[in-house]
C-alpha cells in the first residue's frame, strides 16, 4: 500500500512538472514559487520516523508481540536478539559499551545500574515517566521501569507425587533435604531475575540467616541454568520437581499444558522492575524515544499486558488474572539501589558457594 502511494505521488509531481513545462512563456504563472515544494504530508507528520529500525536486546519472554502494534502506530521497525541481561552486559563491557543496538528491553534491574554507572546508556525522562512509581525506575532517568517482575516456583505435580514430596510452601522450604536434585534455577551472575531473588531475599533475611538458607538450597542444586527462560520448560518437561523462576503469564500458561502448578512463596515474594533504556551509543536516540515513551503509556503497556501478562508498572493497568492470585503486601520490601552497588560483592560470595555448579 506504501509503495503505491508514494509511486502515486511521483507520478503526479512527474506529471505537474511537464505540464508546467507546457505553460507558454508569456502567461506568467499564477502560482506563488515556494508551491513547487510539496507540503508535508499528514502520514509525515504523524510518522517523522517511519522506516527507521531500532534494534532492540530483549530480556522480557513474549514482549516481541506488542512490537507490532508500535510499527503500525509509528512506522518505526523492531527487530531485536533475546539475551539475558547478565550475557549482555558482559558484552557491552566487551564492547566498551559501543553497541549497535538501541535499547535494552526487560530483564534485571542489576545490570542497568552497572551500565548507568559505566556511562553505557542514555539519560532520558519520558513525559510518562510521571505515570510510573518511582521506586521502579532510576531518579536521574538512565532507565524506567517497564513492569514488575515477582518471582516463585513452578512444581510438577507428577514428579513430586512419584518422589512422595510436597510442594514448597517457603524459601526455607526450598533448602529441606528430601528436595535434594529437584530443584533447578538460574545463575545470578546470568539471570537478572535470580540476581533479584538472590539479593531481595537477602535483604529480607539479612545476610547471616539469609546466606544459611542459601547454602542449603545450594545443596539441593545439581547446576544451575545458564538463563532465566530455562528453569521453567525444563520443570514441565519432568527434569525436575521444582523450578524457581519469574511469575509471568507465560509461567502459569504452562498449567495448561503440562502437569505443573505455579505458586507463589507464602513467605516473601522477591522482585524486581524490568527496565527499559537507551543506549547511549545509539544512532536512532529519537525513535528510541518514541518507542520508551510507546512503552510507558497507558495504551502500550496494556499491549505489553497482553502479550505477556505481568504487573505493569502504571497504576492505571490492572494486575493481570493471568499471573494468578499475587498477594502484593508480600513483596519483599527492598532497595532496589542496593542491586546494583552489592552486586560484585554478592556475586563473589555466590561465586564461592555454588560456583562449580554453574555450568551444565
Amino acid at each position: 500500500m506504501n509503495q503505491k502511494i508514494a509511486a502515486s505521488a511521483a507520478a503526479a509531481a512527474l506529471l505537474a512538472g511537464l505540464l508546467s513545462g507546457c505553460t507558454p512563456a508569456s502567461e506568467p504563472s499564477s502560482q506563488p514559487a515556494q508551491s513547487a515544494s510539496p507540503a508535508p504530508t499528514e502520514t509525515a507528520a504523524e510518522k517523522p520516523y517511519e522506516g527507521t529500525t531500532l534494534n532492540v536486546m530483549l530480556a522480557y519472554g513474549g514482549a516481541e508481540a506488542s512490537f507490532d502494534a508500535f510499527t503500525e502506530k509509528t512506522g518505526i521497525k523492531v527487530e531485536y536478539v533475546e539475551i539475558s541481561t547478565g550475557k549482555a552486559l558482559a558484552q557491552l563491557q566487551a564492547e566498551n559499551g559501543n553497541t549497535t543496538a538501541d535499547i535494552w528491553f526487560g530483564g534485571g534491574v542489576d545490570s542497568y545500574i552497572a551500565a548507568t554507572d559505566l556511562g553505557y546508556l542514555e539519560q532520558y525522562v519520558s513525559p510518562e515517566a510521571e505515570n510510573i512509581n518511582p521506586a521502579y525506575s532510576d531518579k536521574d532517568g538512565y532507565w524506567t521501569g517497564l513492569a514488575l517482575v515477582p518471582a516463585g516456583f513452578l512444581v510438577n505435580n507428577d514428579v513430586l507425587a512419584e518422589r512422595n514430596l510436597e510442594a514448597p510452601k517457603t524459601w526455607e522450604d526450598l533448602a529441606k533435604p528430601e528436595y535434594k536434585g529437584e530443584i533447578i534455577m538460574a545463575s545470578p551472575a546470568i539471570s537478572g531475575t535470580q540476581y533479584a531473588i538472590l539479593n531481595g531475599t537477602i535483604q529480607a533475611y539479612g545476610e547471616e540467616k539469609g546466606w544459611e538458607v542459601w547454602r542449603g538450597i545450594n545443596e539441593n542444586v545439581d547446576f544451575y541454568a545458564q538463563g532465566g527462560g530455562e528453569p521453567g520448560p525444563k520443570c514441565a518437561a519432568g527434569e525436575f520437581g521444582i523450578a524457581v523462576l519469574a511469575m509471568t503469564g507465560g509461567t502459569f500458561a504452562m498449567e495448561d499444558e503440562f502437569p505443573v502448578t505455579a505458586l507463589y512463596p507464602e513467605d516473601m515474594i522477591p522482585w524486581t522492575p524490568a527496565p527499559i533504556a537507551i543506549f547511549k551509543s545509539s544512532e536512532n536516540k529519537e525513535a528510541a524515544k518514541v518507542f520508551v515513551d510507546y512503552m510507558l503509556s497507558k495504551e502500550g503497556q496494556e499491549a505489553l499486558r497482553e502479550a505477556d501478562a505481568r504487573i505493569m508498572a502504571r497504576s492505571d493497568v490492572e494486575i493481570p488474572a493471568e499471573i494468578g492470585n499475587v498477594d502484593t503486601s508480600k513483596l519483599i520490601e527492598q532497595d532496589v539501589r542496593l542491586f546494583g552497588s552489592q552486586r560484585e560483592d554478592l556475586l563473589a560470595k555466590w561465586d564461592a558457594l555454588a560456583g562449580d555448579k554453574e555450568s551444565n
